[in-house]
């Protein structure tokens, strides 16, 4: 019997693609409403409207943002900054944020989410339920930014319009933020194509669910191989199926550490085949199919030129079914060594449409 595949969770490269010019980073909500909640309070204590500000990043560094407009009236200054996301194919691109500032006649800055952020209906976020999906980091850089102007107390509103119409792009949903976007950044700079971002928000997904106080967590390689799951897997919640991507291994380091106990992964076999071999973070950058590992399984598969080759091989000869279990086994042994046993594992082939499941560790899902 041959040994057991190390097990590798590979770094991935800051970006994914490779270009002939650098990529143009852009600015997070978070740092895009620091400067609206900036220019509003100039206004509001100055009465002159600024045609830029300077603010803040986390690091220190400070940069400077047009202002688009800023108006008072009755009371409220309101300023419009539009977010710039630089090359990165994000939905909040072109996104107008929106600061509104009054006094409130008390000190510091009380902050509120207007139209189009999200509210937090779920615990697990670091948020408190009932509260603006405005994140801690962006929480502090607004806040900050609005004391370099006054110390009085003023009342913050940030909204976005349009912004429950772009959240529905986004898995805000799912997560428990209604109504709108999430106000973000770490780092308040938008990296194009950033990978720690997808990581943490496929991170962020595993901690809701269990937060929900729900034990099993089905990790989904993609929006097809998910809707596979969903179907197989009627009775579950949402919010308990991930779009894992390729970060299989992270999606299992929380799950573990919040005391989950079940685990479902559901994939097509070039996935599969990749985390069979022992590889946990797939990308392709990072890590390539195995052809050996799937000729192993079954010699007719030693000449197939890609995974999905191998797979056509299988189901021309009739072998999809004893071959594809076989390939699900080992997945499961790869994610239950990973996991050091603390998950019931079971693993589930869909063919390439995702829909339907074609070998699996339990015989009853095969369609």
């Amino acid at each position: 019997m041959s040994e057991p595949p190390e097990l590798r969770e590979p770094d991935l490269p800051r970006t994914a693609r490779v270009r002939p010019k650098a990529l143009r980073t852009g600015w997070t909500t978070g740092t895009c409403a620091s400067a609206a909640a900036k220019a509003a309070t100039v206004l509001l204590d100055s009465g002159e409207a600024p045609s830029w500000v300077e603010v803040a990043l986390p690091s220190g560094r400070r940069v400077t943002f047009a202002v688009e407009s800023a108006v008072v009236h009755a009371g409220e200054a309101k300023a419009v900054v539009v977010k710039d996301a630089g090359d990165d194919p994000d939905v909040t691109h072109g996104a107008r944020l929106t600061a509104t500032v009054s006094w409130n006649g008390g000190v510091g800055v009380e902050l509120c989410g207007g139209e189009g952020v999200g509210v937090v209906t779920k615990e697990g976020l670091g948020l408190p339920v009932g509260g603006p999906a405005i994140n801690p980091v962006p929480r502090k850089m607004i806040i900050n930014a609005v004391s370099e102007v006054v110390k009085r107390g003023v009342r913050v509103v940030i909204s976005v319009p349009d912004g429950e119409r772009m959240a529905r792009k986004t898995t805000n949903r799912r997560l428990g933020i209604l109504g709108g976007i999430s106000i973000l950044g770490t780092t308040g700079i938008v990296r194009p194509f950033s990978t720690a971002s997808w990581r943490a928000s496929v991170m962020q997904a595993v901690q809701v669910a269990a937060a929900q106080g729900e034990e099993t967590i089905v990790l989904c390689t993609g929006g097809r191989t998910e809707k596979g799951a969903i179907a197989l897997l009627p009775r579950l919640p949402e919010v308990c199926f991930v779009e894992v991507g390729d970060f299989t291994g992270a999606a299992l380091g929380v799950a573990v550490a919040k005391g989950m106990k079940r685990l479902v992964f559901v994939g097509m076999i070039g996935k599969l085949t990749k985390l069979a071999s022992g590889v946990l973070m797939t990308h392709y950058t990072r890590s390539s199919v195995d052809i050996g590992l799937l000729a192993a399984i079954d010699p007719s598969a030693g000449g197939a030129n890609t995974a999905r080759h191998a797979y056509e091989i299988w189901e021309a000869r009739g072998l999809l079914r004893v071959a594809g279990d076989e390939l699900c086994a080992r997945v499961r042994d790869v994610l239950r060594r990973f996991t050091k046993g603390a998950l019931e594992t079971e693993v589930a082939m869909v063919d390439f449409t995702g829909l339907t499941v074609v070998a699996a560790t339990r015989p009853e899902w095969v369609s």
